[in-house]
């Protein structure tokens, strides 16, 4: 695996963690909020602008290096719903 490739991988699970750290945060203070639609609508609107961007310039048209940046983020997303503690979720 060459560098362009590890750092695509990284900088996809940065972007993971920005867009699912976002969404924890927006959550937090949408619940309290007296307008938590606007919380919601401008939150997703900034964090899937930021993501998509950063997968244009991360990519820079290489199928390789949008496949490991799309990785990375995959990555973040399994971490951040808590896949490693092998909960069950049944009732």
């Amino acid at each position: 695996m060459n560098a362009s490739l590890i750092s695509s991988l990284s900088m996809g699970a940065a972007l993971g963690v920005f867009f699912f750290g976002g969404l924890w945060w927006t959550v937090k203070k949408g619940l309290s909020s007296p307008r938590p639609a606007l919380w919601f609508l401008g939150s997703l609107l900034l964090r899937s602008a930021v993501v998509l961007c950063g997968f244009y310039f991360i990519g820079d048209g290489d199928w390789k290096r949008i496949a490991a940046c799309l990785a990375g983020f995959v990555v973040a997303r399994l971490i951040a719903i808590g896949f490693p503690r092998g909960e069950s979720h049944a009732p």
